[in-house]
């Protein structure tokens, strides 16, 4: 696992050892920053389910202000740490041990950019998504990382689905806020 490009690129990142985390695949990350290239310059990234770090990291590298990792495991966010100083980019960063949905819930301040990669079949990715309208930025998007089989609805909770890729088994999925009727 590698940073893509920026002012990381090509450094190796550590992947926390076992089988609690399943780290984004390049051609999957290579895929998710080709989709928002032109917004992560300056925008705020939040990790969620962030593993050992490499989608902040990675939005970090290509100019994101700042991100905020989240995770519930200990050992991860040790991971996405060292994984951030060996980057050079701790200053920008926040790392928030605990519950991604309890995050959500009690954040005031806002992200341009969520990622979520939570466990596969838990239910995670739909009660998360739900709690992401409340912390988005206007014009901000939540790229969900999925299997095929999760589905997630076309709208719901102020977000609708505006675009689903698919990479062999694994889904991206891109919500925006709904559009305001009069």
């Amino acid at each position: 696992m590698r940073v893509i490009t920026g002012s990381a690129r090509g450094r190796h990142l550590e992947t926390p050892a076992g089988m609690d985390v399943r780290p984004t695949t390049d051609v999957v990350k290579e895929a998710v920053f080709s989709i928002i290239q032109f917004s992560v310059e300056g925008a705020s990234f939040l990790d969620g389910f962030a593993g050992s770090g490499q989608m902040g990291i990675e939005a970090l590298s290509r100019g994101a202000r700042r991100a905020v990792f989240v995770d519930n495991s200990r050992r991860s966010l040790q991971t996405a740490d060292r994984n951030l100083t060996l980057c050079g980019l701790k200053d920008r960063a926040s790392l928030v041990p605990g519950d991604t949905l309890a995050y959500l819930e009690r954040r005031k301040e806002s992200f341009d950019i969520i990622f979520l990669d939570p466990p596969y079949g838990t239910g995670l990715l739909q009660k998360a998504a739900a709690r992401c309208a409340g912390v988005l930025s206007p014009g901000g998007i939540v790229l969900c990382e999925h299997p095929e089989q999760e589905v997630l609805p076309e709208k719901a909770h102020g977000l609708e689905l505006v675009k689903t890729y698919r990479y062999g088994r694994i889904r991206i999925s891109v919500l925006k806020k709904e559009e305001e009727t009069e």
